[in-house]
């Protein structure tokens, strides 16, 4: 369309070649490797005129020193209950071993010198592991099922990390978070309540089942021995289940706690936004050379402008128009006030066509970057421009 628009002002011109803009490829980057450690464990956030919410950064560096919420009570209750469920699933095999284990140790207590043959070694240890071992795996399973339900996968050997500055702490403030917070004050009431729930299930269960505890000396031992089992392992299942429920306002606490044992002062948060953001002082120096280093790479495309439209003031935009490597017009570099003065002294020093169009540089400033070509709706005003312009300098164009 545009080169239709100028076929038809003016019958032939011939282009100059376009080597494109040159941009800046790179800048330097500066950060901050101050760091800064401050120790919670002792401290309350507002002892310490931490009043700021953590960072996301600061939960991330938290989590990979292996400082995380979690409740030690929903691990508790999780291997209690599956170690219990376990001896239950696998109560004839355990008590087929025990039983086994004694009748032969009690034949053999008097064959063999153990002081010089150790011949019990052997026979202890295999006992040993076929009655612990798989209470021993599946309570393994349940710890690591219950931290990973709380804090994912995560492996860290910094809580291990010997650390000089957790054995002298403040004994005043340790012990006012120890004995005198809402801290110390939840895990009392937590405590208490629990001896309350373990006391009533023991209570409620061993009641319902006296008279039969009553009558148990009259019964064959094995029956004896199968109530009383019967009885302590209804007694932990249920303890179990309740420590399971109480885990959960437990944790919902332990996460709160953790977010404001990593309160941040403003300082702190100042100098990881310095840290991770740059210096606001080292940041504003940067941007100025980079428009310094724009500005120069942009003067260098206007003396291989066709024309430099202008407000004629406030706005210079220089465009460039090559039919063999162009769809349209291009701006190729523009400014306001001091850099557009700027453009226009180095057009007039290369030839440059200067035209003053004042609605046309405005718009072209404020709608067109650097390096993309002019909308299609000037392309009438911008052939007839050029139209112009290829005829003050007696240009022409081949069809």
């Amino acid at each position: 369309m545009l080169e239709q628009l100028l076929l038809y002002l003016i019958p032939a011109e011939a282009t100059n070649s376009c080597n494109g803009l040159i941009y800046p490829s790179s800048a330097t980057c500066f950060t901050d490797s101050t760091p800064f450690d401050v120790h919670l464990q002792w401290f309350a956030a507002e002892d310490e005129g931490r009043t700021e919410e953590p960072t996301e950064h600061k939960l991330r560096k938290a989590r990979e020193e292996g400082k995380v919420a979690k409740s030690v009570e929903l691990s508790s209750a999780l291997v209690m209950l599956f170690g219990i469920a376990t001896l239950g699933l696998i109560s004839s095999y355990f008590l087929k071993n025990v039983l086994s284990m004694l009748r032969f140790f009690l034949q053999h207590s008097t064959e063999l010198d153990v002081s010089v043959d150790g011949g019990l070694m052997p026979a202890f240890y295999a006992y040993f592991f076929k009655l612990t071992l798989p209470v021993l795996l599946v309570s393994f399973l349940a710890a690591f099922l219950g931290n990973v339900m709380q804090v994912g996968f995560l492996f860290s050997a910094k809580p291990i990390t010997p650390d000089l500055d957790r054995i002298v702490p403040r004994f005043g403030r340790f012990f006012r978070r120890a004995l005198f917070s809402g801290e110390a004050a939840f895990n009392l009431g937590k405590t208490l309540l629990k001896v309350a729930i373990i006391f009533a299930i023991a209570f409620i269960n061993i009641r319902s089942q006296l008279p039969k505890l009553v009558n148990a000396v009259d019964m064959h031992h094995m029956m004896a021995f199968r109530l009383v089992v019967i009885i302590a392992f209804r007694i932990v299942v249920e303890a179990a289940l309740a420590m399971l429920v109480l885990s959960i306002p437990d944790y919902l606490f332990q996460r709160r706690q953790h977010r404001e044992a990593l309160k941040m002062s403003r300082q702190e948060l100042k100098e990881e936004r310095r840290m991770y953001e740059g210096d606001p002082l080292i940041k504003s120096r940067l941007r100025e050379r980079m428009r310094d280093l724009l500005t120069r790479n942009m003067m260098r495309a206007v003396p291989k402008a066709d024309v430099v439209i202008t407000n004629p003031t406030h706005y210079s935009v220089a465009v460039e128009y090559d039919r063999l490597v162009m769809e349209a017009p291009t701006v190729t570099a523009k400014g306001v006030d001091a850099i557009a003065l700027k453009i226009r002294e180095i057009a007039k020093d290369n030839d440059v066509p200067l035209i003053e169009n004042k609605p046309l540089a405005r718009t072209l400033y404020q709608e067109v970057e650097i390096g993309d070509a002019i909308p299609e709706k000037y392309y009438e005003v911008m052939a007839i421009i050029l139209a112009e312009v290829y005829k003050m300098a007696g240009r022409k164009v081949s069809a």
